[in-house]
């Protein structure tokens, strides 16, 4: 069994609303700037892309919503397609950064973003967890017009899935003898996180 990819992985995690999108923007520049080659994707993308074409969703926030088994399913071939393309773009050389979460809250409970199947899938150097104040994460998810939020509800609420990103993740790496990088997202610094995953990735490297 093949345990890395050829090139280095790191899964980025995050609830919604950490800011990992904007931080990962930040990552890109820096990489860039030191002529790393890499590839950052984002993972509901890929799902989405699947479900949408089979009918199955109009929005990405609906999948969390699917059968669990089907979900299971949107999971395992979208981590295939990652590793296809990123093998594909760039060879034995680079990074691979994967923009997902390591759990996720449905109607039957909490989903791990990360099972068995797709970690094996990805075959991660690491995962990175990032993290900030559960407030801080609040205001940021009421801020944000861009998405359709099912999952904004109290401060209570985010505090809880942070405790269940982190024991997901740590089970996911587990897996696949992967270490986990908290990495938190100072408020209005995003470079400070940034700055934080690149060590990480140079360390790897």
């Amino acid at each position: 069994m093949v345990l890395r990819n050829p090139f280095i992985t790191v899964i980025v995690t995050g609830v919604p609303g950490v800011g990992k999108t904007t931080v990962l923007g930040r990552v890109a520049e820096k990489l860039r700037s030191k002529g790393v080659r890499f590839e950052i994707v984002n993972f509901g993308d890929y799902m989405f892309r699947e479900a949408s074409a089979a009918g199955l969703v109009r929005h990405r926030d609906e999948m969390r919503h699917l059968p669990l088994r089907r979900q299971l399913e949107l999971q395992e071939s979208a981590a295939r397609a990652i590793i296809a393309d990123a093998s594909s773009k760039l060879g034995g050389d680079g990074v691979l950064l994967v923009d997902t979460h390591a759990v996720i809250r449905t109607s039957t409970g909490f989903w791990p973003g990360l099972p068995e199947n797709v970690v094996r899938e990805l075959k991660p150097d690491s995962i990175v967890l990032i993290e900030a104040p559960p407030e801080i994460i609040v205001a940021r998810q009421q801020r944000d017009k861009s998405r359709v939020r099912s999952d904004v509800a109290s401060v209570e609420t985010v505090r809880e899935l942070l405790e269940m990103a982190r024991k997901a993740a740590m089970a996911s790496a587990v897996l696949v003898a992967a270490s986990v990088y908290p990495v938190e997202n100072v408020e209005g610094n995003p470079d400070i996180a940034a700055e934080k995953i690149v060590e990480l990735i140079e360390k790897l490297r």
